[in-house]
């Protein structure tokens, strides 16, 4: 059984330095294409919510070639745990 979509963003976060929400998409999109939550805006809502909860941080952001606003996010060492341990 498929692990719902906020937990597959989080576990993501566990396997990289860091992500944008454009990151996670392109990487979940194979398993989680039909969900409406695999969207730009929703994603970035949910990993906003991740930080702050307290389960991500931001660690950087950048314009795109399009001047679209890319914000990163990343799992400290102890985040990555909470997470692996709540939902590994």
């Amino acid at each position: 059984m498929k692990k719902p979509l906020n937990y597959a963003m989080l576990l993501h976060f566990t396997k990289v330095d860091e992500a944008c929400a454009d990151d996670v998409i392109e990487s979940l999109k194979g398993d989680y294409s039909n969900y409406k939550g695999l969207k730009r805006d929703a994603m970035i809502e949910a990993i906003m919510t991740a930080e702050a909860n307290g389960i991500l941080e931001e660690s950087r952001f950048e314009m795109d070639s399009t001047g679209k606003l890319r914000v990163y996010y990343r799992a400290t060492g102890e985040m990555r745990d909470i997470i692996l341990k709540a939902i590994g």
